[in-house]
Formats: C-alpha cells, sequence, structure tokens
C-alpha cells in the first residue's frame, strides 16, 4: 500500500525560495561588471575580483549574497557618484545661470551708456551756455559721473556726499567766472574757502537736493536690480558645489551603483527613490531659499 506524502505550502514556497537563491547566486557573472567598471570609471583591473566574492568585504554595498564588488572598487564607485551628481547639477543650472549673467552683463552696459550719454549732455550744455568755464568744469563732471556708475556695481559710497562733492568743485568756478569775472586768478587757499562756504551759501538753491534725490532714486533701483542678478549667481554656484554629508554620500552610492555589485549594470533606479536622495542631500541648501 503506497503512502501519499502531503507537503504543505509554506514548505513548498521555502524550498522554491532556496532554489532560486541557488540559482540567482550561480548565475552571478562579474564579466560585464569588469568591462563596464573598466570603460566608464576607468578603474585598474587589479581591483576587480576574478569570481564573485562574499558580499562583507564592503561597506555600503553590502549583501547576504556573493558580490562582484571590492572596497577599492567602492571607492571608486563613491567618486563616479560625487561626478555624476555634480555634473548632473551643473548641466541643470548652467542654462539659468547664463541667462541670469548674460542679463547682468546687458544691464550694467546699459546703464553704463546712458550714465556716458548723460555725462556728455550736461558737457555740451556748459560748453554752450558758460564757453569760459567749460574746460574747467570737465573733471568735476567726470568725477560725479563715475561715482554714479561705481554705485551701481556695488561700490559703498554715499550719493549724496558725491553730488555735494561737485557742487563744492563747481562753485568756486561759477564764482570766478560769472560772479566775479574781474579775478585773473584764484589761490588755492582762497578756492578752498569758497568751497567750504558753499552749503551756507546756497548759490544753487534747490538743485543739489533735487539732484541727490533724483540720482538717489534712480542709481538706488539700479544698483538693487543688479546686486539681485549677481546673488542669483553665487546661489547657482552654491548648488553647483555640493558639499557631501557621509549619509549623501551612502545614499549616492547605494542608487547609482550599488546594483554593479550584483551584476545589475543597466538597472536604474526609480524616481522616487531619486528624488528622495536628492531632497536628503540638499537639506543644508534649504537655508538659501529666502535668498532665492
Amino acid at each position: 500500500m503506497g503512502m501519499r506524502m502531503h507537503i504543505s505550502p509554506c514548505v513548498s514556497a521555502v524550498v522554491l525560495l532556496c532554489l532560486l537563491g541557488v540559482t540567482i547566486e550561480s548565475r552571478l557573472n562579474c564579466d560585464e561588471v569588469k568591462k563596464v567598471f573598466q570603460l566608464r570609471l576607468n578603474g585598474p583591473s587589479l581591483w576587480l575580483p576574478e569570481t564573485p566574492r562574499s558580499g562583507s568585504c564592503v561597506q555600503v554595498c553590502t549583501s547576504k549574497n556573493t558580490t562582484c564588488c571590492t572596497r577599492k572598487m567602492e571607492e571608486q564607485y563613491q567618486s563616479a557618484a560625487h561626478r555624476d551628481i555634480q555634473k548632473l547639477l551643473q548641466m541643470s543650472s548652467s542654462t539659468l545661470k547664463i541667462l541670469i549673467s548674460q542679463n547682468a552683463a546687458a544691464f550694467q552696459e546699459a546703464f553704463q551708456n546712458i550714465i556716458c550719454q548723460a555725462e556728455n549732455n550736461i558737457k555740451m550744455l556748459i560748453r554752450t551756455t558758460y564757453r569760459s568755464m567749460a574746460f574747467q568744469t570737465t573733471a568735476p563732471i567726470h568725477e560725479l559721473f563715475a561715482n554714479a556708475a561705481l554705485f551701481i556695481i556695488g561700490s559703498e559710497i554715499n550719493v549724496d556726499e558725491f553730488v555735494g562733492r561737485f557742487f563744492d568743485s563747481l562753485f568756486p568756478l561759477v564764482y570766478k567766472h560769472l560772479i566775479n569775472p574781474s579775478l585773473t586768478d584764484i589761490s588755492l587757499d582762497f578756492t578752498m574757502c569758497i568751497r567750504k562756504t558753499r552749503k551756507n551759501l546756497n548759490p544753487f538753491g534747490y538743485l543739489p537736493k533735487l539732484i541727490t534725490s533724483q540720482m538717489s532714486k534712480s542709481l538706488m533701483a539700479g544698483h538693487m536690480f543688479l546686486q539681485a542678478l549677481n546673488l542669483g549667481i553665487e546661489i547657482i554656484n552654491t548648488t553647483d558645489h555640493l558639499q557631501y554629508t557621509k549619509e549623501c554620500s551612502r545614499a549616492l552610492l547605494k542608487m547609482q551603483y550599488c546594483s554593479h555589485c550584483q551584476g545589475w549594470t543597466n538597472h536604474k533606479p526609480c524616481t522616487g527613490y531619486c528624488l528622495n536622495v536628492i531632497r536628503g542631500c540638499f537639506a543644508n541648501m534649504a537655508e538659501i531659499d529666502p535668498h532665492w
């Protein structure tokens, strides 16, 4: 009388998994891993194992099964993971950086052209109206607009002060050529004395305050806009040079190259996994959000 054996589903599943594990273990071939490692990473062949070895020999890409990686290979993969993410960051931000840089340069050039045009117009006005002192006003006028250009690009100068210096320099010339033209020569001491009395005498009336107010508004707006563009470039540069924490480095390595150790050289991580890893690596970049 024959006996029939009944095997439970649980036992069948365990046996199947064991057999599958043996099949995967026996099929692990490191030839493709070697090829990719040498072609893509330029890794030396002496770091490559001839046959799969114990997964305990690596620190990050650990496995209960055998592995095609060595510790040296893992270090090389780590460097490659850093290079890969750095390249992707720079590629993704390069278009935006170029756009901002070009706009900053174009704006600065346009503003400089406006300043040059204004300087030439004032020189022409004085040459036409006050021909006798036109040549001597060239230097004060140039200094006025040179300071305006410096203010735009961020020099720590005060608009009220350099406008005041302009009128201080202009008053001795006006005094000599328009108020008291009979003077043939003015000493340096007398010139300095006249300069010091300009604010008290107020020979130009409301003009110094009006020009200071109008220049302050336009120059400050231009300065702030250019500063914002340059700050945007600095922020992009900050993200281009990511500082890797230990956790980020391990996560990048696992995401990009640990699959190679099991012979899966063509496997790509899913989008959700990638996003989670990148978010973790960029956690310390949260401080740039307010500036951006």
